[in-house]
């Protein structure tokens, strides 16, 4: 119902603004350039690059939307648009290469199940404290991943794009966005073990 109502809006605003409201384009801006920065932001970690990303994913929707012909939603566009500002910077920095990340270092050698004790605190809403430090945890693992397991996993598990719409997004398989967000999601739950069994959460 929600979703429904929101690519109402959506389609009112690009009908408005195809029609020559640059109010229109405002109010897209308005409804989602805090998703845009956040995404910049958790793939990139400095916030002059998610502001770059926002800016350039804006400049660019502002000089394409006459053509947008909604085939997508409008958020499943913008994030297009978003993650490939993303991996633009990145090449422009020169950053460490994408390296593959091994599913043997979580497989049991005893062949039994892996498991990872990890505390549950989100039952216990006094116990801030431990669950400030448990995100920071989180996050830190996040930027340990290399950029295309970061992709994937933003969009899939924090954003909250399906398979289908990470692939489109991404312009890859949907296998692919499988593979990456098992291996990452994988990665992660090791990070994290590890961090708290070392006593780095209190």
């Amino acid at each position: 119902m929600i979703e429904t109502a929101t690519e109402s809006i959506d389609h009112r605003l690009i009908s408005e603004f195809k029609a020559g409201s640059m109010e229109a384009m405002e109010k897209i801006v308005e409804r989602y350039e805090q998703r845009i920065f956040t995404f910049g932001l958790k793939m990139c970690g400095h916030l002059q690059d998610a502001e770059d990303i926002a800016q350039e994913t804006f400049l660019n929707a502002f000089r394409y939307l006459k053509d947008f012909r909604e085939e997508t939603q409008l958020k499943n566009w913008l994030f297009k648009i978003a993650a490939t500002a993303c991996i633009r910077k990145r090449r422009k920095k020169k950053c460490e290469p994408d390296h593959e990340i091994s599913l043997e270092s979580f497989i049991p050698h005893d062949g039994g199940d892996a498991k990872y004790d990890i505390p549950d605190w989100s039952e216990d809403p006094s116990d801030h404290l431990l669950r400030s430090e448990l995100k920071k945890i989180i996050d830190a693992a996040i930027h340990t991943l290399s950029h295309k397991y970061r992709l994937v996993f933003t969009l899939r598990d924090i954003e909250g794009f399906s398979t289908e719409e990470t692939a489109d997004i991404l312009g890859i398989s949907t296998q692919s966005v499988k593979t990456r967000l098992h291996r990452a999601r994988l990665f992660l739950r090791e990070k994290i073990s590890t961090a708290y069994k070392e006593g780095t959460v209190p």
